[in-house]
Formats: structure tokens, C-alpha cells, sequence
């Protein structure tokens, strides 16, 4: 549904987006994450069609955005961290506006309307003017004007933003029930959303994309967590072959303590059945043996964390572990 290819984009001398390509198909709800100054605000906006890419393309089905960008911004919704919305109109005047800017009139216009302020639950503050809201409320005028139109990509910044645990429970269900029908791309620095919406995840880091991955793969651990009284276990371990599925040991720190690190197509279970038999027999006792838990948060703070030189041999290595 969505190709982005080679995307980069500079201010200056400044290369705030470079060779970012993935492609997103229809239905998925994709979480865009990275530090601030990562480039993600950048590849929204090039992805939406305000700003242009000095090189590289974003195709809608096929569709580039640079040959008709009036055409497929019809069908984009887009919502930006800070909307820049008009104070001074009342929250109908400005969906109404919204829509007209969308092209929609006549009946499918009305419905549309009723349609967003349903689904954002707005209808006690239709009459009311946008800077007399609260924070939570303009954030749902925001999330309305996007959905206008039922669009088949959804850009959301931050939709959750000043919302309460409740509204922020409602705006999930919506997203959830967008992508029946459309693409979603979510950014935002709750991992939380992400974990509880989204199908995959992009991290951006310094312009580039480093990590494409899908959640339940990123969850999923090939190496496990050994704590034994058997200081020598490497050895031991060691004599296991490749059928056992174990592809290098580690030594921790702490004495007794290693991480096993297993073959691609290893059993998780059939090797720590194996693992702890072996160590037993040898006169071991067994203190830990668990899978290792991978989770977003701590991909994201590896991420952050690498030199640019690292980069790609820490992508590789985050790849092989999934």
C-alpha cells in the first residue's frame, strides 16, 4: 500500500533523513519511534506530502506522491504533534472547514462530520471555541479532522497527547477500528502504545532507519539466561554439538552465571531440557534457566545508545536475535 524508497531529506548542510525505504501494507498499524532530532517528524511531513524529498519517492499504491499529491493527500489523514489549529473557530466551524479542505461537500460532507465527532466523542463541545478547550478535548478535535474522509493512510503524531486514561483507552479502540479499513503510522515515545497497538515498529536513529522489525518476532528470544553452581558449565555445555541447538555461551560477570545463545531454528524447550540434563549429570546444580526477554524498550535504549559506526553490526546483531 505504502513504498517509501530512499527518502532523504537535508536542511543545509544539516542531513536530517537519509535512505530511509520500507514498505507498508494495508491494514497494518506501524509505530514510527526514534529520539527527538531522529527524523521522524521529517518523514511524516515528507510522507504526507508537505514537504518534498531531495531524493527518493513515496508511493501510495503505486501512486507517486511527487506526480499527484493533490490526488493522494485526498486520501491521507494526518495528524501533527502541534495542529495548528484556529483558536477562534468553534469546533463544528472548523470540521466543517476541515472537510471542505478535503474536498468532501453536500451529504457525504454532513456525514463525515458526525461521523468524526461520534467516533471522538465531541458532540458536547461542537459549539464551543477551540482555544477554550482543554488539552485533551483540541487533541480530539485533532484526531477528528484526520479521520474526516475515512483515509486509507493515517499519520498520527502523538494522538494520545493530554489525553486521560480513559480517553486514551477510547482513542486505541478508534485507531483499532481505523485500520479495518486503512494504513496507520503511530509516533510516539509511549512505548506502551506501541506495545498495545501496533503490528511492527521503525526506529529511526540520526536520520537513518535502523531497526524494521515485527513486535511478536521482536519478542520472540533464541537465547536463554543461565545461573548454575557449575562455574566450569561453559565447558561442560561446550560438549554439547550442534543437534542440541546451542550456538556460543557466554559468560556473565557473575561467577556461574552465562547467556546461551541459540541456533536460528533451535527449540527453546528441547534445549533447556537438554541444558539442565547436562548439567545435573555433571554435578551441577541448577539455580536459573529461563529464555531472555527482549522488549521495545530496551531495543529502543540499544539503539540510542550505539556510535554510528556501530550501527549496522548492531542492526545485524538485533536481526539475529529475533
Amino acid at each position: 500500500m505504502l513504498e517509501v524508497t530512499h527518502l532523504s531529506r537535508c536542511y543545509g548542510d544539516f542531513k536530517a533523513v537519509h535512505g530511509v525505504s520500507f514498505n507498508i501494507g494495508k491494514g497494518e498499524i506501524v509505530g514510527l519511534l526514534g529520539h527527538n532530532g531522529a527524523g521522524k517528524t521529517t518523514i511524516m511531513k515528507m510522507l504526507s506530502g508537505y514537504l518534498e524529498p531531495d531524493t527518493g519517492s513515496v508511493k501510495i499504491d503505486g501512486i507517486s506522491m511527487a506526480d499527484q499529491p493533490k490526488a493522494l493527500q485526498r486520501q491521507l489523514g494526518y495528524l501533527p504533534e502541534n495542529l495548528p489549529v484556529y483558536g477562534e473557530m468553534t469546533v463544528a466551524d472548523y470540521l466543517d472547514y476541515a472537510a471542505s479542505l478535503k474536498g468532501l461537500d453536500g451529504r457525504e460532507k454532513v456525514d463525515e462530520i458526525r461521523r468524526a465527532i461520534n467516533a471522538t466523542e465531541l458532540a458536547d463541545k461542537l459549539h464551543a471555541r477551540i482555544h477554550t478547550l482543554s488539552r485533551g478535548y483540541k487533541q480530539r478535535v485533532g484526531v477528528a479532522q484526520a479521520i474526516l474522509g475515512r483515509p486509507r493512510l493515517l499519520i498520527l503524531d502523538e494522538p494520545t497527547n493530554g489525553l486521560d486514561p480513559t480517553q486514551t483507552a477510547q482513542m486505541r479502540a478508534l485507531i483499532k477500528e481505523i485500520a479495518r479499513e486503512a494504513t496507520v503510522i503511530l509516533s510516539t515515545h509511549i512505548m506502551q502504545e506501541v506495545d498495545a497497538l501496533c503490528d511492527r515498529v521503525l526506529i529511526i536513529h540520526r536520520g537513518q532507519l535502523a531497526v524494521d522489525e515485527k513486535l511478536d518476532q521482536l519478542r520472540r528470544a533464541n537465547s536463554l539466561w543461565l545461573e548454575t553452581s557449575a562455574t566450569d558449565a561453559r565447558e561442560i555445555l561446550g560438549r554439547l554439538g550442534k543437534d542440541e541447538g546451542i550456538h556460543r555461551i557466554e559468560p556473565m560477570k557473575s561467577a556461574g552465571q552465562f547467556r546461551i545463545l541459540l541456533d536460528e531454528d533451535a527449540n527453546l524447550r528441547s534445549a533447556s531440557a537438554v541444558i539442565a540434563r547436562t548439567l545435573i549429570a555433571a554435578g551441577g546444580e541448577l539455580y536459573r534457566l529461563q529464555p531472555e526477554q527482549r522488549d521495545l524498550e530496551s531495543l529502543f535504549r540499544q539503539v540510542g545508545e550505539a556510535q554510528p559506526e556501530d550501527q549496522q553490526k548492531q542492526k545485524e546483531t538485533l536481526d539475529n536475535a529475533a
